[in-house]
């Protein structure tokens, strides 16, 4: 950074900004640990010198505190892959069964705005079509912040809710399916090229609540990526330039992550849009009756307050993830046994 003529280049003295605060990140917390852990063991060897039964209460506490962040400085470095660090954009699609679906769609909507609030990152809203009775038929937004993505893609894959139906007059239990799609945000040190000739524009007028000039002229715009098929949309702004602003960001994402797939099949899982949303394919349930459960199929987490999860408390479920084998690509699974709080198989 001190070389002369290096912000000549914004573009790169940007990138290398970036990559300096992550690194420092990275790096001071784990000296800022290492140096708790030196003053809480001399500050127990003074209690037990002077049997200080106060004082050794005191360590006992700090010791809790500091395996705490022991734990979240190894879950960080679990997120070790090239776009872990990126922000996300997630989608959410209901599946099959109408309005029940829509609106279990939704329900997953509130919880990843309010888990996102929970943990420190903020929000956009790219594209909401809402249901005609209740629900959403489709909601995209972006989740900004490091990390974001990284914790997230434990988030793709169907999710399946079980419950008696507040739409249904007899009073059944219904069985509703939900897909959530997690891509890593494309920021300025990703170069996506995306020809005009290879997209087909479409505008069109926004459906549902919108305002006046939202649902009167033509602000919805529709972008089909010709050589891949990719179809995105974005009618949530009420200016078509901001429209397609929105879509073209969602398109690149999706480009990209569609060169992942074909560069690493291991990111199968984060980008498998045609496996069916429906039984069978579920990573996760949430079942509110007969008794209240929410267990991940994949690591066997289970958490039994149903409610605390749709508030956002997914923490456990993609830290169980993350502490898998199944967030490594082939080859790279961890050689210890240790699963910590919350891992793969804990009851």
């Amino acid at each position: 950074m001190t070389a002369p003529g290096f912000w000549d280049d914004q573009d790169r003295a940007r990138t290398v900004v970036q990559e300096l605060k992550a690194t420092k990140g990275v790096i001071d917390g784990f000296a800022g640990v290492a140096r708790e852990v030196e003053d809480t063991s001399d500050l127990f060897s003074l209690a037990e010198d002077e049997e200080d039964e106060g004082t050794l209460g005191d360590v006992a506490s700090q010791l809790e505190a500091l395996g705490e962040r022991i734990d979240q400085l190894e879950l960080r470095a679990f997120l070790s892959g090239p776009e872990d660090s990126l922000g996300a954009v997630v989608s959410i699609h209901p599946g099959a069964g109408g309005t029940e679906s829509q609106d279990w769609a939704e329900m997953l909507f509130r919880m990843y705005l309010r888990w996102a609030e929970r943990s420190g990152f903020t929000t956009s809203l790219l594209d909401f079509q809402g249901g005609e009775e209740a629900g959403i038929k489709d909601a995209t937004f972006e989740v900004n912040g490091e990390y974001a993505y990284g914790y997230l893609k434990a988030e793709s894959g169907v999710h399946r809710l079980v419950r008696i139906s507040p739409f249904d007059a007899s009073g059944r239990r219904h069985t509703s399916f939900a897909s959530v799609f997690v891509y890593p945000q494309v920021d300025d040190t990703i170069e996506v090229t995306v020809l005009d000739s290879e997209i087909r524009v479409d505008t069109y007028r926004a459906s549902g609540a919108g305002g006046q000039h939202v649902n009167k002229t033509d602000s919805a715009v529709r972008l089909t990526h010709l050589p891949t098929g990719i179809v995105v949309t974005s009618q949530n702004e009420r200016s078509q330039h901001r429209n397609r602003d929105n879509a073209m960001k969602i398109l690149k994402s999706r480009l990209y992550m569609h060169k992942l797939e074909e560069e690493r099949k291991r990111l199968d899982s984060l980008y498998d849009q045609q496996k069916e949303i429906a039984w069978g394919s579920q990573i996760r349930s949430y079942v509110f009756q007969p008794y209240t459960m929410v267990k991940d199929h994949r690591t066997a987490e289970e958490i039994a307050d149903v409610q605390a999860v749709m508030n956002g408390r997914i923490d456990p479920f993609i830290e169980a993830y993350l502490r898998s084998d199944l967030a490594r690509p082939p080859g790279t699974a961890k050689k210890t046994g240790k699963q910590g709080k919350g891992g793969a198989g804990a009851k």
